[in-house]
C-alpha cells in the first residue's frame, strides 16, 4: 500500500506554497477549478477553460482599445461656449507643465505604460504559442507582464473618472468623449485576459523539456527551504540544489532566486516608516488649489469628501473616504502589525495574519483614486479668465504614500509568518 502511494506521488508534480512555503504534491484540477494550499488556503493554481484562445483574443482587442483610449478625448468641460477636452496624455502634460513631474510620471506609468505592457506582453507570449512556435525571450516578457499586472490601474482610473465627472457636473456641462467608453471596455478586457491566462499551461507550451524539477519527490522537511528546494517568486518553478550563491537565476524565467526575499523586514520597515511620515502632510496640506473670480480656495482630501457628501453624492463620498483616507492608514497599520509579529517571533494567529496580508495586497492600488481625480480636474478646469485648478503639495505626498505602501507589501515575505511556527514545531 505504501509502495503504491509512493508511486502515485512520483507521478505528481511537487510544489511549494508561495505564501507559507509548505511542500505538497499537486492534485488534478477540473476545468475552471482551483488548487489551494492545505495549510494557509492560498491559491496554488487555477485551471482555465480554453484559456489561451480567450486570453489572446482579449489581449489583441485591448491593444486596439488602448490606442483609441489614448488618441481621443476622455471627457470635456463646456463653459459659455468654450470646450476644454483632455486625454490621458493631456492630463500628464498639464501636471508636468505645472511642475508636478513626480505625479505626472506616476500617472503615466500606471494608466498608460503598464496597461500597454500588459496587453502587448500577453500578445507577445500567446500569439506564437497559438501557431505552435516558441515566443522570443519568453522569460523577459513574462517578468515584464507580472510587473505590468501589479502596477497597471485601469480599473482605479475608471472609478476616479466617475468621481471627477460628478464634481465637474456642478461646475459646467460635462461632455463625455469616446475614450471614456473605450477605457471602460479596455478595463474589462484586461481583467478578462488576466483571468483567462494560464501561466503553467503557457510555460508547458514554451518548452516543457527545459523545466527543472526537484530530483526526488521524497520530502526531507515540511517546507521547501528545509528540504533544500527553492521556489521562483515569478513563475513558481520548484528547483533543488541550484541556489549556490545570491545571484542564481531561475532556469525557466530568469528571475533572481532566493529562499526568502532579501532583507524583507528591513525594506518593509523602511518603506512603511516613510509612508507613515508622508501620510500626515498628505492629509493636512492642500491637495488642490482653485482660483476663480470669487477668490482662491485650497482643498484637502477630507474637504473633497465633505464636498461630495454635501452635494448629494454620498456613495462616492464614502468610496473616496475609504480609498483615500481609511485604506492607506489601515495598510500602514496592517503591514506594521505583520512585520512586528515576525520580529517578535509571534506563533499565534498565523492563518489570520496570512489573510490580512492577502487583503492588504488586494486593496492597496485603490488608494490611487484621488490622484486620478486630481489629474482630470487639473487638466480640464483651465479657464484662465474664470477658474483654474492646480495640484497642491499634498498630491505628491499622497502619491508617494500609495507607492510606498505598495512597495512595503511587495517587500514583505508572507512565508516569514509561518517560519516561526515551523521552528517551534520542529523537534530539537
Amino acid at each position: 500500500m505504501n509502495t503504491a502511494t509512493s508511486t502515485a506521488e512520483q507521478d505528481r508534480e511537487l510544489t511549494a506554497c508561495p505564501e507559507c512555503d509548505l511542500l505538497q504534491f499537486e492534485h488534478p484540477v477540473p476545468p475552471g477549478g482551483a488548487l489551494r494550499c492545505c495549510r494557509c488556503r492560498a491559491v496554488l493554481y487555477r485551471r482555465r477553460q480554453r484559456g489561451f484562445d480567450r486570453a489572446l483574443a482579449c489581449a489583441i482587442a485591448a491593444c486596439v482599445l488602448w490606442l483609441i483610449s489614448n488618441a481621443f478625448p476622455i471627457v470635456g468641460l463646456s463653459v459659455n461656449g468654450d470646450l476644454v477636452e483632455t486625454t490621458l496624455f493631456g492630463a500628464v502634460r498639464v501636471l508636468y507643465r505645472d511642475g508636478m513631474w513626480p505625479l505626472a510620471g506616476l500617472i503615466f506609468v500606471t494608466t498608460i505604460l503598464m496597461p500597454a505592457a500588459h496587453a502587448l506582453g500577453m500578445v507577445w507570449l500567446l500569439l506564437p504559442l497559438h501557431v505552435h512556435r516558441r515566443p522570443y525571450r519568453a522569460d523577459a516578457a513574462f517578468r515584464l507582464l507580472r510587473i505590468a499586472r501589479e502596477w497597471g490601474m485601469t480599473e482605479v482610473l475608471m472609478l476616479g473618472l466617475l468621481v471627477a465627472v460628478v464634481k465637474l457636473a456642478h461646475i459646467a456641462s460635462v461632455v463625455t468623449g469616446p475614450a471614456l467608453w473605450s477605457l471602460a471596455a479596455l478595463m474589462l478586457l484586461l481583467v478578462a485576459a488576466a483571468s483567462a491566462f494560464d501561466e503553467r499551461a503557457m510555460w508547458r507550451g514554451v518548452d516543457s523539456a527545459s523545466l527543472a524539477t526537484p530530483e526526488s519527490p521524497t520530502l526531507k522537511g515540511r517546507t521547501a527551504s528545509s528540504s533544500g528546494i527553492c521556489v521562483c517568486h515569478d513563475c513558481g518553478l520548484a528547483t533543488r540544489g541550484v541556489l549556490r550563491h545570491e545571484h542564481t537565476c531561475c532556469p525557466r524565467c530568469g528571475a533572481r532566486l532566493h529562499l526568502r526575499k532579501p532583507a524583507s523586514l528591513s525594506r518593509t520597515w523602511a518603506y512603511l516608516i516613510a509612508a507613515a511620515v508622508l501620510y500626515i502632510p498628505a492629509n493636512l496640506l492642500p491637495v488642490m488649489n482653485t482660483s476663480s473670480l470669487f477668490g482662491a480656495q485650497k482643498d484637502t482630501i477630507m474637504s473633497g469628501v465633505a464636498y461630495l457628501w454635501t452635494s448629494g453624492s454620498w456613495p462616492l463620498a464614502i468610496i473616496v473616504f475609504i480609498a483615500s483616507i481609511a485604506v492607506p492608514m489601515l495598510k500602514i497599520l496592517a503591514i506594521g502589525y505583520l512585520a512586528a509579529s515576525v520580529n517578535l517571533r509571534m506563533t499565534q494567529y498565523t492563518a489570520q495574519r496570512a489573510r490580512i496580508y492577502r487583503i492588504v495586497e488586494m486593496v492597496g492600488r485603490w488608494s490611487m483614486l484621488d490622484i486620478y481625480v486630481i489629474a482630470v480636474l487639473v487638466a480640464l478646469v483651465q479657464f484662465s479668465a474664470m477658474a483654474t485648478i492646480e495640484a497642491g503639495p499634498a498630491a505628491i505626498a499622497f502619491g508617494a504614500v500609495v507607492v510606498l505602501t505598495m512597495l512595503a507589501a511587495m517587500s514583505f515575505d508572507p512565508r516569514l509568518i509561518w517560519d516561526t511556527s515551523d521552528a517551534k514545531e520542529t523537534p530539537r
